[in-house]
């Protein structure tokens, strides 16, 4: 998932990034309610995730405010004010779910999921939980990647990188839509970010194997694929 975490307590907001990330997923951060609603108006994220209590825009007036724009994005309000009436209040200025102070990580990240599969659509039109090309496998849900059956244990970024090239499996991927998607932050696309990644990642899918997996397209990008790609 992609995310974007609005929340002015900036050590509450640094735990949620890292816990996020660490769960796999890509995370923005805004610390008042008029940065948040500028990212959420211009970002392409799964699910907002706000706090309430926010300066220059609280978080009830963000949500009405993209909801008047068209923005569906689902949003998760986050709030010490956790009465019925509260919640109510979250509910039809636009949220899609209120989870009151304190909670557990493990829970708002289960509903956060949860939002995030529900804007995917009906269940035939899902995201996969798994992919598969050739002998090479992803499990989106336990983190498992095996080649041959033999388990290949990744960093969190090596699974997003993969997991982004399979599911674009047999396309050419460019470095823009890596950096956009995989990464958390616009680095300049003359960098070698995603060059060492793809080094590395390449070093553990296609080692001992005689047939390799991802292949670099000169000039574009990359693409994963089970037969070696003619004239690249």
């Amino acid at each position: 998932m992609r995310l974007l975490i609005i929340e002015d307590d900036r050590e509450a907001a640094a735990y949620l990034a890292k816990a996020f990330r660490e769960a796999g997923h890509t995370v923005d951060q805004a610390a008042d309610g008029l940065d948040g609603y500028a990212l959420a108006r211009e970002g392409a994220y799964d699910v907002l995730i706000v706090d309430r209590m926010l300066p220059k825009l609280d978080g009830l007036s963000l949500v009405r405010s993209l909801r008047e724009q068209g923005i569906a994005t689902p949003v998760l309000i986050l709030s010490a004010l956790g009465q019925v009436d509260d919640r109510v209040k979250g509910l039809r200025a636009g949220g899609d779910d209120y989870l009151p102070k304190p909670y557990a990580f493990s829970e708002l990240l289960a509903r956060t999921e949860v939002l995030a599969r529900r804007q995917a659509g009906p269940a035939g039109a899902a995201e996969p939980t798994a992919y598969r090309v050739g002998d090479l496998e992803l499990d989106r849900l336990s983190h498992r990647v095996s080649r041959g059956g033999r388990e290949i244990l990744l960093q969190p970024r090596e699974f997003r990188l993969l997991e982004y090239l399979m599911r674009h499996a047999g396309q050419v991927v460019t470095r823009t839509m890596l950096l956009e998607n995989v990464w958390d932050y616009h680095f300049d696309p003359q960098t070698n970010v995603i060059d060492v990644h793809v080094s590395r990642l390449r070093g553990k899918i296609d080692r001992g194997f005689d047939r390799p997996m991802i292949h670099t397209v000169r000039g574009a990008g990359y693409v994963v694929r089970t037969e070696e790609p003619g004239g690249s």
